[in-house]
């Protein structure tokens, strides 16, 4: 069986109440996007995914770089989403079966998706379902002062995501009977003695909220790492003095065999020494002219692909900026925003101290600016 999965990112979020979008929420660098297909893709069965986005949230979907995902604007409401992937998929004669699952239902295990996979053999639709353990009410009014007492919950049950099926039925099914469509697709079975239901998974919750959130990031177990960085560069006449990625303004910059930078080196070293693999000055030698005038935004962007193979990614940064000369107060501001995008982390992850050393030494004298950064790392276990 060939299979395609549909993940539903198209809402708008209300409930969660954060300025960027549930989808793009991230637990150890990973968006929930991101975490929903790197599961699916260790499924063979899985044959191509087909992600459904909200229009406004098009820069962000781009940023992800999604690799083999079909992206398809999502409509005003699930079911016009759903309807717009199935549409495409109905040209593809190669597949012949659909998952569709919500990109908010993130902890599915591998174990409850190949059962799916399997029970449609002979399955017309299959749905994953959870029962009900606590005691139900039902509202008379909006009051709450009158409601329905011991309502049974003996047939009552809860329905997750994915959810499988046969695809040219659920195309016709959408396409037909869009009136009849409530909460999820198997709303629009008219007969659910046709449909295979089988026990879900608890964790399998759906993401509403932060408090949601938090306690997802809780499931994930992870390990974290610190790692010291350290850099000092000569300040001297006719170079460029680059800080942070920035290009500062002044009459000296410094003097290296990239372009300098020491807040930049001090980083990549401190995540270096963090995930155990080395420093700078081994993985991009003062020895080889291709490094010779490198930004260092390209070398730390090479670690930082880097590590992410490896499964780390960048918690915190803590920076001291040693020097007289420029005054970094002023500039706290754009470099670690600068920062946070070339790491791809929340600016308020990053933290950066101006310090002098009161006019002594060779710093106090205007003729080298040092750095110093702790860097913390998190990797999933």
């Amino acid at each position: 069986m060939s299979f395609c999965l549909i993940i539903l990112a198209a809402g708008n979020s209300h409930r969660f109440r954060s300025n960027i979008g549930k989808p793009y929420q991230k637990i150890a660098g990973k968006s929930l996007i991101e975490i929903n297909i790197n599961k699916a893709r260790k499924t063979k069965e899985i044959k191509k995914t087909v992600l459904v986005y909200n229009k406004k949230d098009s820069k962000r979907v781009k940023s992800l770089k999604l690799k083999n995902v079909k992206l398809i604007v999502g409509g005003k409401n699930r079911q016009q989403s759903t309807l717009k992937a199935l549409k495409y998929l109905i040209k593809d004669d190669s597949i012949t079966k659909v998952l569709i699952h919500d990109v908010a239902r993130p902890n599915f295990t591998h174990k409850l998706l190949n059962t799916i996979i399997s029970k449609m053999k002979d399955a017309r639709a299959v749905v994953p379902k959870i029962d009900i353990n606590d005691a139900i009410k039902q509202k008379i009014d909006s009051s709450l002062n009158e409601y329905i007492l011991g309502k049974s919950r003996k047939n009552l049950f809860l329905t997750q995501t994915p959810q499988a099926f046969n695809l040219k039925e659920i195309y016709h099914l959408h396409k037909t009977n869009s009136e009849k469509y409530k909460d999820d697709d198997i709303s629009l079975y008219m007969d659910l003695n046709k449909v295979k239901f089988i026990d879900g998974e608890k964790n399998n919750f759906k993401i509403t909220d932060l408090s949601d959130f938090e306690n997802l990031k809780k499931i994930y177990r992870t390990k974290q790492y610190v790692g010291i960085g350290f850099d000092v560069h000569r300040l001297v006449p006719k170079r460029r003095l680059y800080l942070a990625g920035l290009n500062i303004k002044s009459k000296l910059g410094t003097l290296g065999h990239s372009d300098g930078d020491p807040v930049l080196h001090s980083i990549t070293d401190a995540i270096l020494g963090a995930c155990q693999l080395g420093d700078i000055g081994r993985m991009f030698s003062d020895k080889s002219k291709k490094f010779k005038n490198i930004r260092s935004t390209i070398l730390l962007k090479k670690v930082l692909d880097q590590i992410k193979v490896n499964g780390y990614y960048v918690n915190n940064i803590d920076i001291n900026i040693i020097t007289q000369t420029p005054k970094i107060k002023n500039l706290k501001t754009k470099m670690i925003k600068n920062i946070a995008k070339l790491c791809e982390i929340p600016k308020d992850q990053i933290n950066i101290k101006g310090k002098t050393t009161e006019k002594l030494g060779v710093i106090g004298k205007e003729k080298a600016i040092a750095c110093e950064v702790i860097v913390s790392v998190v990797k999933y276990d």
